[in-house]
């Protein structure tokens, strides 16, 4: 997406979760713990992918996106999907994603990746936003509107 920015990559994350259960530190079931919330989420909002599950190995596993931000009042907290995502990233200012990975099979879930969304990662100055531009105060060459009417005088 275009206005996919403050990415956190979580596979480092993963692979010591795995690496602590391949060494008989951590149980199948303390990873394996998805709740039915999250297993809904996958089955009606999630994005399949062509990666087996890391622990079964029998299932592919999928996406779930998950939103917060503020402009989002009640709908916080809820699954989407990529396209909905994209038409949100143009007409919110700036929303937070988490995508989560979840096997349906044997309830595997991992956190993949964080990242913001929205129109404040467009460039430029957008218009009719109040926030940016000379509404703010702040003029294109970083002068204030302020020192030009003083000016004026």
């Amino acid at each position: 997406m275009r206005t996919q920015r403050q990415v956190v990559d979580y596979s480092l994350r993963k692979r010591a979760a795995l690496r602590e259960l391949l060494a008989g530190r951590v149980g199948t079931y303390d990873l394996c713990d998805a709740s039915p919330y999250l297993k809904n989420a996958a089955r009606f909002h999630g994005e399949s992918t062509d990666e087996r599950c890391p622990i079964c190995r029998s299932e592919n596993l999928t996406l779930v996106h998950y939103i917060y931000g503020d402009e989002l009042k009640q709908s916080a907290g809820q699954a989407r999907n990529v396209a909905e995502l994209t038409v949100l990233a143009m007409t919110l200012r700036e929303f937070q994603v988490f995508v989560v990975e979840v096997c349906l099979g044997c309830d595997w879930n991992h956190l993949v990746e964080q990242y913001l969304l929205g129109r404040d990662g467009l460039t430029g100055v957008a218009d009719g936003d109040p926030e940016r531009g000379e509404a703010s105060g702040m003029t294109a060459d970083g002068t204030g509107v302020r020192r030009r009417r003083e000016a004026q005088r």
